[in-house]
């Protein structure tokens, strides 16, 4: 009953607080109101699923602006992240998402910022758009897999996310969420059970003054920085 629950929810929630979003959008200079309804549209979800959410390590993000850098174990990761990291961010995520009717256009109006990996001009250009947002004082958070893991092990990480991160030069901050593919494994809709998921943030870790040389280097760093914040194994 909780999953038919769940779905419905994620239904009706998605398209009536994305229509309110879009229609608020020509207002919503600053995205304040799109930031607030993103956030009751994920707790509502979280809330009827019984999920329970921690957060560790928020005092180490204290002067944005910042790349997120977190793991990828579950669509739930983006509840989770929308409901309980408290700090404004804006998504890179995957051009399909933004086709989906009233989630992926509450999404554009929003900023978060779509990546087309098939087409690599566009790409291009929607990593240069997000160097500048960052540079404007925008956080950004991506999942630096470049999509979820159906094991929780720590997949290849992509090199552009570390290109924009040397071109935007502000500190990555890695972020590690546990429990969210227990809660709602790899081809589930919503979760297939309540529990308990936590996010830990690390220490920033530096890019200022490294140059693109350092990259390997850099996500190095971030990768093992997931992995102590998350108990994988490195893959």
């Amino acid at each position: 009953m909780r999953r038919v629950l769940s779905f419905l929810n994620l239904v009706v929630t998605t398209i009536i607080l994305s229509s309110v979003a879009l229609c608020a959008s020509p207002f919503d200079r600053g995205g304040e109101v799109s930031r607030e309804l993103s956030r009751l549209w994920a707790h509502i979800y979280l809330r009827i699923a019984g999920i329970k959410v921690s957060v560790t390590g928020v005092e180490k993000a204290a002067t944005p602006p910042y790349i997120f850098m977190c793991n990828h174990q579950s669509a739930l990761d983006i509840h989770v992240l929308l409901a309980y990291l408290p700090l404004s961010f804006k998504f890179i995520a995957k051009r399909s998402l933004f086709l989906i009717p009233f989630l992926g256009w509450a999404m554009k109006r929003a900023g978060h910022i779509s990546l087309d990996r098939d087409n690599p001009r566009k790409a291009l250009k929607a990593m240069d758009e997000a160097a500048q947002r960052i540079q404007d004082g925008t956080n950004i958070l991506v999942f630096p897999e470049g999509t979820r893991s159906v094991d929780g092990k720590l997949l290849p990480f992509k090199k552009g996310v570390f290109s924009l991160a040397m071109k935007a030069r502000v500190p990555i901050v890695p972020v590690g969420i546990c429990g969210t593919s227990l809660l709602q494994p790899e081809g589930y809709q919503v979760p297939v059970q309540g529990g308990t998921v936590s996010i830990h943030l690390g220490d920033p870790i530096p890019v200022a003054g490294r140059g693109v040389s350092y990259k390997a280097e850099v996500a190095d760093e971030v990768r093992a920085a997931i992995t102590r914040l998350t108990g994988c194994q490195k893959s």
